[in-house]
């Protein structure tokens, strides 16, 4: 996940930062593929080239390419290491996973398995609900998920987004305390059958965000 972005419409929304070996070639690609150019392809000094794009749904991405600037990359590899120090030991807190909710799932995974070349895949433990594991190319575990709400009737649903998911010892407690500072609560707190427990919910801005527990952890909700 990038930074939060300021929308056309002056809603603040999520920027999804994806790493290009080809900034330029995958704008175009991605673009056949029906993505929106937002910012076409841009060199930022010897930091790096980066564009910002919509997927087919609307939902804000960006591509970056690799920096020839020591000190960012410097940057870059202490950033990989907390990474995969996270996967390992993630701490409350961190963000963990990252969400993509549509309504339209031959759409999106189509956009996402042809241009990233992301593996979507049926997620049994959620209990039967239409959720499924994102793992980018090679990837052994996932890194994100995939809500088909195409038939939810919650708070919320309709349309497509993408949002952070932050890890939490007790997400009905943390769930609650986000209330009473202003969040608005969409889902759960609600626990899946492997013992995980989540919630959906948007801040007092509007940006939509998750808090999750994974079964070692779970409080119950």
């Amino acid at each position: 996940m990038g930074a939060i972005q300021q929308g056309a419409n002056g809603d603040e929304v999520v920027n999804l930062s994806i790493l290009s070996a080809d900034v330029h070639a995958d704008e175009a690609r991605l673009t056949a593929l029906g993505a929106t150019v937002v910012v076409p392809a841009t060199q930022v000094a010897d930091v790096t080239v980066f564009a910002r794009l919509t997927d087919p749904r609307g939902n804000l991405f960006s591509l970056f390419s690799q920096s020839t600037s020591q000190r960012f990359e410097e940057r870059i590899a202490g950033t990989q290491e907390y990474v995969q120090q996270a996967a390992h030991t993630p701490l409350p807190g961190a963000m963990g996973w990252f969400e993509i909710g549509t309504a339209d799932l031959k759409a999106t995974t189509d956009f996402y398995t042809d241009g990233f070349g992301w593996r979507i895949e049926k997620d049994d433990a959620a209990g039967g609900k239409p959720y499924f594991n994102i793992l980018g190319p090679g990837a052994q575990w996932p890194s994100g998920g995939l809500w088909d709400h195409s038939g939810d009737s919650t708070v919320g649903a309709g349309a497509d987004y993408v949002m952070p998911c932050f890890l939490a010892t007790d997400v009905t407690a943390t769930t609650e305390a986000a209330r009473q500072w202003g969040a608005r609560v969409e889902i759960g707190p609600e626990s899946n059958p492997d013992g995980t427990v989540h919630a959906r919910l948007t801040d007092p801005h509007g940006r939509r965000f998750g808090l999750f527990s994974p079964p070692a952890q779970s409080t119950g909700a």
